[in-house]
């Protein structure tokens, strides 16, 4: 679809699988991404004019960070979980870390980057185990950053 400018388009993004690097190392590939938002906090400023009318202003605030969530089928990886674990064993300093959820097409081209800053994981999910299932036991990690960027 033309964008109506010479030369650009607005085709849609679409993400065929997201992974996630971490001090420029690919940590682990994702199937479903969430979270990555961008919010500021809204400041009301109430006043009234000489006349009397009541005016209400609203200003930007602080920014907002996000909490990701990721989630994807479970390997035998244990790179999540070692760095999680470093959180609970009190290793908070060497546990945040910077790095980046990375989105791609088909064709394994990166299309969107997303930066983030002092992140660490506060939560890693296992989804239930039944036995007899078919099914694929799945992984979901919820991650805290205190700056998130859109780079790509």
């Amino acid at each position: 679809m033309p964008s109506g400018l010479p030369g650009l388009t607005t085709d849609a993004l679409a993400g065929y699988h997201f992974s996630i690097e971490v001090d420029g190392v690919t940590m682990a590939q994702f199937q479903e991404v969430g979270g990555i938002t961008s919010e500021l906090d809204v400041i009301e400023l109430k006043e009234n004019t000489k006349d009397g009318k009541y005016i209400l202003h609203k200003l930007p605030g602080n920014r907002k960070p996000p909490t990701i969530t990721l989630k994807r089928a479970k390997s035998s990886s244990m790179d999540l979980w070692e760095w999680h674990k470093k959180i609970y064993q009190g290793n908070v300093a060497e546990a945040r870390k910077n790095g980046s959820i990375v989105v791609y097409d088909y064709t394994n081209s990166e299309v969107t980057r997303f930066n983030f800053v002092n992140a660490w994981p506060s939560k890693v999910t296992t989804s239930a185990l039944k036995a007899g299932a078919n099914e694929i036991v799945t992984e979901e990690v919820t991650i805290v950053c205190e700056e998130l960027e859109r780079v790509k």
